[in-house]
């Protein structure tokens, strides 16, 4: 752990206490220009996989879409069609690029950069590789011990929150900068849908933290290691909200409602061309990459699993990393092709009355739980009278729910008059 003190002058001392820096042991001693290699190598290395990885995405939901709805997909461009990204690529690289009279061109041009920085940089605290069934999850590059992640913070889970945060205003400024009334809304609906699930996705997130005690990512794949995945450990409740609450974070279907094509036009995105569309495109599935690659690292042990083989055992971990984010990739790409778009009130509605108090129920049983275990109560009767204050929650919840329901439908409905039934005389 690197810490950094300062000294002010030989009379009034150090002023600032250790501040911790990274938790990788690459960055455990003095930096040198082989330290600095290192770390720029890791952030090509990712970086260049994650754009190779979206390009594959991107084919792979087209072509098991097409064979989904039986249709054919992309099939000329390459082998398979696989070359069918490249060549979208290009073309909408040397297409116009268009800037509305209405917009404010400098918030314009900066909005599919706030979309698009924060995926990768999310990426980077992400583990994909190291043996941690029989060590620590260290690997050795040039003499050099580090991690197969581009950075280890101590906050590595705040840090993913607080990025997912930045990536609103992204499609919130893209829409409000358009000078466009279709893209505005489409902007407030995204604002909307995204704080409300990452409150959900938050405590979901708690529950985790909870069960492996720490922020960071490293530490909590290396919590992992003896098969007590964190989908058990938490009960698969938090595992279920996450999903949903990330979907919705990522404005896939059936919350895309976003760019709700047969009410907003395209959304958000309506006035960008060229580069700039590309660059929400990019950012759009950069994101579904690295949100899998956040749930297999929370709740899946990461690249954790056997070591099959003593050569090239290095190799073992990044194939289950891999194999585990492309199960969660398919799932995402199943749901597209399968689920309709929600409406905005059902979207609201399980956000706001479902999933968030779901989840905090859910989180307040497992520190209730963990207290119960710190004091050395017996675990039954605190469960059980966990579930029961929660099925009484539940209830008075959903009673609340439902009378304001019938409230508003009776302030709807037009007062009728009473009309004689009888027949005539």
């Amino acid at each position: 752990m690197t810490t950094v003190n300062t000294v002010v002058g030989p009379v009034m001392g150090p002023v600032m206490d250790t501040a911790v820096l990274a938790l990788d042991p690459l960055l455990s001693g003095d930096l040198d220009l082989g330290i600095v290699g290192i770390v720029i190598l890791k952030a090509v290395v990712a970086f260049t996989l994650l754009l190779v990885s979206v390009m594959l995405m991107i084919w792979f939901e087209r072509k098991l879409v097409a064979d989904m709805h039986n249709r054919i997909g992309p099939a000329v461009a390459g082998p398979f069609g696989i070359l069918q990204t490249l060549a979208d690529g290009i073309k909408l690289f040397f297409k116009e690029d268009l800037i509305p009279d209405r917009a404010d061109r400098v918030v314009f041009k900066l909005a599919p950069y706030l979309s698009l920085v924060p995926a990768f940089l999310v990426f980077a605290i992400v583990p994909i590789g190291g043996d941690f069934s029989s060590g620590d999850g260290t690997v050795t590059w040039f003499g050099k011990s580090t991690y197969l992640q581009v950075a280890d913070p101590p906050v590595g889970i705040l840090f993913f929150l607080a990025l997912s945060s930045i990536a609103v205003y992204g499609v919130m400024l893209a829409g409000w900068s358009s000078g466009s009334k279709y893209p505005l809304l489409g902007s407030v609906r995204a604002s909307a849908q995204m704080i409300s699930y990452e409150a959900a996705l938050g405590l979901a997130i708690a529950a985790v933290f909870l069960t492996s005690g720490s922020l960071s990512t490293h530490d909590i794949v290396a919590s992992q290691v003896d098969g007590s995945w964190n989908v058990l450990a938490t009960g698969v409740v938090p595992f279920i909200v996450f999903l949903v609450a990330g979907t919705a974070e990522l404005n896939r279907p059936p919350f895309d409602l976003v760019e709700a094509e047969q009410e907003l036009v395209g959304g958000f995105h309506t006035e960008y061309s060229s580069l700039r569309f590309a660059l929400f495109f990019l950012a759009e599935f950069m994101n579904v990459i690295t949100m899998s690659a956040i749930a297999v690292t929370l709740f899946l042990g990461g690249p954790a699993g056997p070591i099959l083989t003593d050569t090239l055992g290095w190799v073992w971990p990044v194939f289950w990393f891999s194999v585990k984010v492309f199960a969660f990739l398919f799932c995402f790409v199943w749901l597209r092709a399968t689920l309709p778009r929600l409406r905005y009130d059902q979207l609201m509605d399980l956000g706001w009355k479902v999933l968030i108090p779901v989840a905090l129920g859910w989180f307040l049983l497992i520190g209730a739980m963990n207290v119960a275990g710190d004091q050395g109560w017996s675990l039954v009767p605190v469960v059980l009278g966990g579930l029961v204050v929660m099925a009484g929650g539940a209830a008075l919840l959903m009673g609340a729910v439902a009378k304001a329901r019938a409230e508003r439908l009776a302030e709807d409905s037009p007062e009728r008059d009473d009309v004689p039934t009888g027949g005539s005389a």
